[in-house]
């Protein structure tokens, strides 16, 4: 692919001899004799490198650096000049200038410095194209009224430096939520460093979360760094808290304490600033009552408590979802892009997804790879066999009270039905006391009126 230079040289033989030797190198290369001339080209050319000299007639070279810095961040420009000052060339690189060439330039000198360029450029755009991928890839989506109140709450958590406890099923996406506490905060330039609990061998969790020094067990061949060490300045995400061993947990909550951590084998205490961000799809309350999990660890952690919905919980969010990771595989996978038939979205709304989001954006991989120019009912997989069994006894059963008996009820009035009836139960069971059934329900106070009035649930 041709790259594209723009000279900027008030002298115009100059800017003949660095075009003949660019364009020997199958460069394309435009000209401008003014700083103002050059401004006007760079805001409508799509440009590569810029070579510019210092001294313009009008505007100099060094300002004209800093409005076309302004302008396009990402493009690499090299000065030149005949009779520079030391302090006009030491002015150019902190404006950003990637190489200062004196006159009369030397050719092979000036192929290095504008391959460079090029070279830095395009790194600098790739690095750029990566990161604004990577944060799409870790974007929440949903517009239901329990996401807009997760978005609600981690605009108001992320700035401060409490620490944060996500619950909720598996699949749900707590790790997005960690992510984006970690991108709104003051942290966000700094790292975000995940732990898997659950993955990490009880014996090894020690060694990975803290360090360990050479010899201190069998396999230390050498210093290691802990992952509280690597995420200094920065989020510490720890994953699946809940199934982190005994002897951690004692550990964890003394590095929460002091601010201080100690590697395996060493005395030494280090001390590391860290923002820890916990997740569990485990009921900690309950593991503490059994004795399984550290109160007072608990009581560090879930300093701002936040639960990540279900996606039973908003079945509106689903076309959202399926559409954005359709776009997201059809990219990833070279394919065209192809659209959902609207009875497709209309079935994957109607499931009840027990393995949530996570579920959902597999199904939706395994349609995009699998179908033709667009995805219809015939593409999509038929239901687990748990969710499918949930079916089979829903139609089993007779109509509703006061309906047609020749007449089965579909899965979502079944499940209606049966939320109704769960709800109410649970209001008769407390009295109608909507504070402590809520608490029962998992649900918030306000939720579960919404909720009543969604369900048609009156006190008789």
């Amino acid at each position: 692919m041709t790259s594209t230079v723009l000279v900027v040289d008030d002298e115009k033989n100059i800017r003949r001899t660095i075009r003949m030797v660019l364009e020997g190198e199958d460069v394309e290369v435009l000209e401008a004799g003014s700083a103002e001339e050059a401004l006007g080209l760079v805001s409508q050319e799509e440009l590569d490198a810029v070579i510019l000299d210092v001294r313009l007639p009008g505007m100099t070279g060094v300002e004209a650096l800093k409005k076309l810095r302004a302008q396009k961040e990402l493009v690499p420009v090299v000065m030149i000049s005949g009779h520079a000052s030391i302090s006009e060339a030491v002015e150019a690189v902190l404006q950003g200038a990637t190489d200062f060439l004196e006159k009369p330039l030397d050719r092979d000198r000036l192929l290095v410095s504008v391959r460079n360029a090029l070279r830095t450029g395009a790194l600098e755009k790739e690095v750029r194209a990566l990161k604004r991928n990577g944060r799409k890839r870790y974007e929440m989506v949903g517009e239901s009224a329990v996401m807009k109140r997760i978005f609600s709450e981690i605009e108001k958590v992320a700035p401060t430096k409490g620490r944060v406890l996500i619950t909720g099923e598996s699949g749900t996406g707590k790790e997005l939520i960690a992510r984006a506490i970690h991108r709104l905060s003051p942290r966000a330039e700094k790292p975000f460093v995940k732990v898997n609990c659950a993955a990490i061998p009880a014996e090894l969790i020690e060694s990975e979360l803290f360090g360990h020094e050479r010899g201190s067990f069998t396999g230390a061949v050498g210093r290691k760094k802990g992952l509280f060490e690597i995420a200094h300045t920065g989020t510490l995400f720890l994953d699946e808290i809940g199934d982190m061993a005994p002897s951690a947990q004692a550990k964890v909550l003394r590095a929460l304490q002091s601010g201080e951590i100690t590697r395996v084998g060493g005395e030494q205490t280090i001390a590391v600033d860290v923002r820890v961000v916990a997740a569990t799809n485990k009921d900690l309350e309950a593991a503490v009552a059994a004795g399984e999990f550290r109160e007072d660890l608990f009581f560090r952690l879930n300093v701002i408590p936040l639960r990540s919905p279900s996606l039973r919980e908003r079945p509106e969010d689903v076309p959202l979802l399926a559409k954005a990771f359709l776009v997201e595989f059809c990219e990833e996978n070279g394919l065209r892009p192809k659209p959902f038939e609207p009875d497709v979205l209309e079935a994957l709304s109607e499931r009840s997804w027990p393995g949530n989001v996570r579920e959902l954006r597999n199904v939706v991989e395994r349609m995009a790879i699998l179908s033709d120019d667009a995805i219809t009912l015939d593409d999509l997989p038929e239901l687990p066999r748990r969710e499918l069994k949930a079916a089979e006894n829903a139609a089993a059963l007779p109509a509703p009270l006061g309906g047609d008996s020749g007449t089965r009820e579909t899965l979502r009035e079944y499940r209606e039905r049966a939320e109704r009836q769960f709800v109410v139960d649970t209001l008769e069971r407390f009295e109608w006391n909507i504070s402590r059934a809520a608490v029962v329900l998992g649900v918030e106070r306000t939720n579960l009126h919404k909720k009543m009035r969604s369900l048609g649930i009156k006190r008789e």
